[in-house]
């Protein structure tokens, strides 16, 4: 599975999450991303919001519309995974 880093900006800590799922909608990449591995567990959606030289940069979803807009699509292609907002 593979793993990313995210930089809090606020706190300035790095926190790895394992990515579940990964999509595009209306050009921007979206990560369906977990702290765990293995468990079943919290889960959140990233989106891309910029390039640095090799490494994406992306932020935390949380405006309510794009956050169930994206979900229902990670919803359909995760279809035996059940998803709560």
């Amino acid at each position: 599975m593979q793993k990313v880093s995210f930089l809090d900006p606020k706190t300035a800590e790095n926190t790895d999450f394992f990515v579940l799922e990964e999509t595009q909608v209306n050009g921007c990449k979206y990560l369906l991303v977990t702290m765990e591995e293995d468990a079943d567990g919290d889960a959140y959606l990233l989106k891309e919001v910029a390039q640095e030289a090799e490494e994406a940069v992306y932020e935390m979803v949380e405006e309510d519309d794009e956050l169930k807009a994206i979900g229902k699509v990670f919803a359909e292609l995760l279809e035996d995974t059940d998803i709560t907002y």
